[in-house]
């Protein structure tokens, strides 16, 4: 595992997506809530929390655990695609005005810096929605979440990290949520988490929003 000293030598930046550099956690409540209503599933904040970092199957399968009935494979499918197209007519409204404070400058100085970026989000919509917030070409790769376990496995980091050809141990992991953090834990990385400390305890930073972080105070470039 690497360590959580900071300043610490890193060469590269994965980022996670949703509550990191924009928020679209209100539009995935709402899709779901949609889906859960038409299905006839309580659904609620509590339950909502669960899905925090899942990805859409997994998130599904946390939803229906409250269902009166069973779900075939192809019924489960059919109703991920309908969530999905509730959340793609909410983000077709996205643009820059979306992203946090702060996230665009903090890209434009990490690589000026010199610094490598990448994506390591659970969404299979990230990389549409880089392109509507006006930061896609920023970043240097994007892990598929397609060819990865789902988090807290750390496949999506480890993926960006290979796409980057930078070595685990030299990246720094950005996320959340706590099974984000458990990821980039696990991949060898350092992790700083964004948000609430008592929800990311395995983080070894957090800060309360993306545009708090000073490279400089966790970043060295040199052995």
């Amino acid at each position: 595992m690497s360590g959580g000293v900071f300043p610490r030598y890193c060469r590269a930046l994965i980022f996670d997506l949703d509550g990191v550099l924009t928020d679209t956690a209100e539009l995935h409540y709402r899709a779901w809530k949609r889906l859960a209503d038409e299905i006839g599933v309580p659904f609620d904040e509590r339950v909502n929390l669960r899905l925090k970092g899942v990805d859409r199957a997994a998130s599904l399968d946390i939803i229906l655990e409250r269902a009166t009935r069973s779900y075939s494979a192809e019924e489960k499918h059919a109703l991920t695609d309908r969530k999905n197209g509730y959340y793609k007519s909410a983000i077709a409204t996205f643009g820059k005005e979306n992203l946090f404070p702060g996230v665009t400058e903090l890209l434009r100085e990490a690589h000026a810096k010199g610094l490598r970026t990448a994506l390591a989000s659970a969404s299979r919509n990230a990389p549409a929605l880089l392109d509507r917030l006006g930061i896609a070409e920023v970043f240097d790769a994007i892990a598929d979440p397609a060819q990865a376990r789902p988090k807290p496995s750390p496949d999506l980091f480890l993926a960006a990290a290979s796409a980057l050809g930078i070595a685990p141990q030299d990246c720094i992991g950005i996320e959340d949520a706590a099974a984000g953090i458990a990821a980039i834990k696990a991949a060898g990385m350092a992790a700083i988490g964004i948000g609430d400390p008592a929800d990311l305890a395995q983080a070894d930073a957090v800060l309360p929003r993306i545009g708090d972080l000073r490279l400089e105070e966790f970043i060295l470039q040199e052995h």
